[in-house]
């Protein structure tokens, strides 16, 4: 299939990206694959009038990892010529995707229409918010083919559902059922898989609603907190409520409140 990994829409201030290769089941196996899909991210992002990113995938499903044939032949974002080569080819391709994500302030949902395997999984759970056909399998299969989670998954899987039931999922390579990854806190929801990208989108109209400014700062918050100080946390709190507190959104807020009305957000 021709055109970008990952295709992009959007509706108000919700954006939809896409990953777009069904015939691959959305394998990503080349830094141009990583690279249209940080774009697609960073597009989200870059635009104020956005304030949440559904991620899902065209097709069968989700995301199936990395290209095992790619990396049988040694070429693509997994591999190369040597180790040292190989070290840095992760890091420019798959880390690409994993720093762009830890980085964003829009807030961001995956939507997992079918099985997300490997790579795909820990893209996922890098996401805020997660929700997952009920038909979907996903596992955290590397060691099943003798490699490890070079995507920093060893550090999303923990954060999302603590080092138990992760050390479980990674050391095991088991694949889990969508009831299954709801009962282990990994997603939020389990839905018909008609139903998903309804769900996903009404999730994201509830984020949506909110001022833009007050989403992209609680949700720089939550991804600063998973790794501060508590006293760091309150020290930041309070410099973001600073910033929170001078914005139009906010008068807005108060006033429609005490007003008894709709507010209007804008932005500013």
């Amino acid at each position: 299939m021709t055109g970008p990994f990952a295709t992009y829409e959007s509706t108000g201030r919700v954006a939809v990206i896409t990953m777009n290769r069904p015939d691959s089941r959305n394998a990503i196996a080349s830094h141009q694959d990583c690279a249209d899909l940080v774009a697609a991210f960073q597009r989200a992002n870059d635009d104020p009038a956005i304030n949440v990113a559904i991620l899902t995938g065209n097709g069968t499903a989700f995301c199936a990892g990395g290209d095992l044939k790619a990396m049988k032949e040694r070429r693509g974002i997994g591999p190369l010529a040597t180790a040292a080569d190989t070290r840095t080819n992760y890091k420019r391709g798959v880390h690409s995707i994993a720093r762009a994500m830890q980085e964003l302030e829009i807030a961001t949902i995956a939507a997992v229409n079918g099985h997300a395997i490997g790579l795909g999984l820990d893209i996922a759970a890098l996401c805020d918010l997660r929700i997952i056909s009920e038909t979907a399998r996903v596992a955290s299969s590397f060691v099943k083919v003798g490699i490890v989670p070079g995507d920093g998954g060893a550090w999303v899987l923990q954060k999302a559902m603590g080092y138990a039931r992760a050390a479980e999922m990674t050391l095991t390579g088991d694949q889990y059922t969508a009831a299954d990854v709801v009962a282990m806190g990994l997603f939020n929801k389990a839905v018909a898989p008609d139903k998903l990208m309804d769900e996903a989108r009404a999730l994201a109209e509830r984020i949506a609603v909110n001022p833009p400014r007050a989403v992209r700062l609680t949700k720089r918050l939550l991804r600063e907190a998973q790794h501060a100080r508590y006293a760091d946390v309150l020290e930041l709190s309070a410099a973001y409520q600073a910033i929170a507190h001078e914005t139009a959104d906010n008068i807005e807020a108060i006033d429609a409140f005490i007003e008894k009305r709709t507010p209007k957000f804008t932005g500013a």
